[in-house]
């Protein structure tokens, strides 16, 4: 029975993706990871720990160079796993689906490489203005040196991922973010990037969340 729970959930999916336009290679890269992750679902509660969970298994055996496509594939599937048709219709409406993905990606690194680049890393004047209202937000909101410090610098590193990025919308933030997550190997500090990518998203577009903390920046993963 659970497996036909994961096909139909499947189906549906991969239907919607050809109704938007997706070509058979798109749906093929799909399936192969769909293939690997399906396993780690079934017989598991449809709840959204469950789903983090197999994400966190899966992650740790793909190659770096397709987190993104599988992360990316991961979101998608989610609402279908979970059958929650208005989470899909809206998820739909929104372009939560990436029929066209970009080419691409920050340049492979590793998290003490990004780390040490901190010190030496220079900051545009856009850039800037970005970290600046995301710390005067969280100035406002009385945080203290230490915990500034340490959210700033998780910020900074975003930035340094989204160099060379060939847009500025929520695509490549999420490529960005995607190719990052994985270099956390300490659970506490993936969700304090986590906590941080989700409060920088509203100033890095230019469009403060008032209510800073609120949970209303982009959904960016499931792996929380």
């Amino acid at each position: 029975m659970t497996h036909t729970r994961e096909q139909e959930a499947i189906s549906a999916y991969f239907k919607l993706l050809e109704k938007k336009g997706a070509k058979s290679g798109m749906l093929y890269k799909r399936s192969l990871f769909l293939d690997q992750f399906i396993p780690l679902l079934q017989n598991q509660a449809l709840e959204r720990t469950s789903y983090s969970k197999a994400i966190e298994k899966i992650i740790k055996t793909i190659p770096a160079d397709i987190w993104h496509d599988s992360l990316n594939t991961a979101r998608e599937f989610y609402p279908f796993w979970m059958q929650d048709i208005k989470a899909i219709a809206a998820f739909s409406r929104q372009g939560g689906f990436d029929i066209q993905p970009l080419k691409w990606q920050p340049v492979p690194t590793t998290l003490k490489a990004l780390t040490d680049h901190l010190n030496t890393a220079k900051f545009d004047v856009i850039e800037t203005r970005h970290l600046n209202a995301y710390t005067q937000a969280l100035k406002d909101k009385g945080a203290n040196p230490q915990l500034l410090d340490n959210r700033i610098n998780l910020a900074k590193i975003l930035l340094l991922q989204l160099k060379g990025a060939p847009t500025d919308d929520a695509r490549v933030y999420r490529v960005a973010v995607d190719m990052t997550l994985p270099l956390f190997k300490i659970d506490e500090n993936k969700q304090l990037f986590l906590l941080v990518i989700r409060e920088f998203y509203q100033y890095w577009i230019d469009n403060p969340d008032k209510n800073l903390g609120s949970d209303q920046g982009i959904e960016v993963t499931f792996i929380d």
